[in-house]
């Protein structure tokens, strides 16, 4: 199954992917439907409200457009621990962002203006959401907590990100990181292993790997999250992103205005988004 959330008439609503419409769900987000219940192969926990909308060309937001917590992972792909030099992590290494930082799916990527920085960096990454509340999980409880997944582009500020050994300031910049188009369920990916990934700038290849390259996988995430924390139903963790970034190049690259990103993961789908100012 594959839910969006879409923007209709100023506000949001929750929908589900049926060939080449998007059936409207009684819901106004996909959150919402997560918190309703759980979602199965056999159905939904909220009824469809009725309407359908064309999927070609609908305002799609974030596929959860305020989750509780946004959590990311560090260092979590033996290939870009590799291009960046440094050890594999023997714990995830965790940061956070607010739901300020997230953007649609094809809307644009906001730098910061030129004086603030010059280092915006790409980083796709496939994103696990929480189908329902969950502590201290053990690896079955862990799996079977996860709705699904979706695609996140982790945009990073590179110079704020290092300025100190804390990345949060250089990972929540406003407007900046795209999740969606959708949120594919468990019953139709699996466990998020085996996916291709890959990141387009102005249709050069930048990042192309797999999730087999993963240190700690999505249900291992969840596990160990679940030990510090509830994970309550739409929480996102991002779970880190391949080698290719910009920061790790020879000369390094970063984003400009203008430029053209795609980020896509096999089985999920595909984000396209524009760099602007603001």
């Amino acid at each position: 199954m594959r839910l969006v959330t879409v923007r209709i008439d100023g506000a949001t609503r929750a929908g589900r992917l049926s060939g080449d419409e998007i059936v409207l769900l009684d819901a106004p987000d996909v959150r919402a439907v997560l918190e309703a219940g759980p979602v199965t192969t056999g159905g939904l926990p909220v009824a469809e409200s009725g309407g359908t909308v064309a999927a070609d060309g609908t305002d799609l937001a974030p596929v959860i457009p305020a989750p509780d917590k946004i959590i990311c992972v560090g260092l979590n792909y033996r290939d870009h621990a590799a291009e960046t030099n440094n050890p594999l992590p023997t714990a995830p290494i965790y940061f956070a962002k607010y739901r300020r930082a997230l953007t649609g799916p094809y809307d644009p990527i906001r730098l910061p203006p030129p004086e603030v920085s010059t280092s915006a960096d790409w980083e796709v990454e496939l994103a696990v959401v929480v189908g329902r509340e969950v502590r201290n999980a053990g690896p079955d409880e862990a799996l079977g907590a996860i709705a699904g997944f979706t695609v996140l582009n982790d945009v990073s500020i590179r110079d704020w990100q290092t300025r100190t050994t804390q990345f949060l300031a250089g990972k929540t910049f406003e407007g900046s990181t795209p999740v969606g188009p959708a949120l594919v369920t468990a019953d139709k990916i699996g466990d998020g292993r085996g996916l291709n990934v890959s990141c387009t700038v102005d249709g050069v290849t930048k990042q192309s790997s797999n999730t087999d390259q993963l240190v700690f996988g999505p249900a291992e995430l969840v596990a160990d999250l679940s030990t510090i924390m509830t994970l309550d139903p739409g929480d996102i963790i991002a779970t880190g992103t391949p080698s290719g970034v910009g920061h790790a190049r020879n000369p390094q690259e970063a984003l400009s205005p203008g430029a053209v990103v795609r980020t896509a993961i096999e089985g999920i789908g595909e984000m396209v988004n524009t760099c602007v100012v603001g």
